[in-house]
């Protein structure tokens, strides 16, 4: 089960539906128990700063933060995978950047989020190609209207 919470000034613009499809197609593509559980987080720049300064010591905002867990959830007999926040804000930003909808540029991040809680990275050259690999093949299967992915 995916847990979405989105603040609500910005509910109206992101469909929790489409929020729910990327994370499962992401499980589903990458042979991942889909009944695994995770939160995925719509927040302001705010938040994500004050996290982004609280656990990577970076002090500014960022587009999309992933916190991993191996935890098990007794109640749902399922395995809970961790957390993903995403700044709504960024994701504007950069959707207006790019020339595509806010939308899909939060679905991509979803995406991002989700391969990170599944232990992608992209610190180094070869780690960075595979998950670059991964998500443009989980937008393409998502038909993610994408003009622009992250180099």
């Amino acid at each position: 089960m995916i847990h979405i919470y989105i603040d609500p000034q910005f509910e109206n613009f992101v469909p929790a539906d489409l929020l729910e499809r990327a994370a499962v197609r992401t499980l589903a593509l990458e042979n991942f128990d889909i009944t695994a559980e995770f939160s995925v987080v719509i927040e302001k720049d705010e938040k994500l700063q004050q996290l982004n300064r609280d656990f990577l010591g970076i002090d500014s905002p960022t587009d999309v933060l992933s916190f991993p867990s191996e935890e098990f959830d007794p109640d749902e007999q399922a395995p809970y995978i961790g957390d993903i926040i995403i700044s709504f804000p960024r994701a504007e930003l950069q959707a207006n950047d790019a020339g595509h909808s806010v939308i899909n540029e939060i679905q991509l991040l979803v995406v991002h989020g989700t391969l990170h809680l599944l232990g992608y990275d992209h610190a180094e050259p070869d780690e960075k190609e595979k998950m670059w690999a991964a998500q443009a093949a989980i937008i393409t299967d998502l038909d993610c209207q994408i003009n622009q992915l992250p180099e």
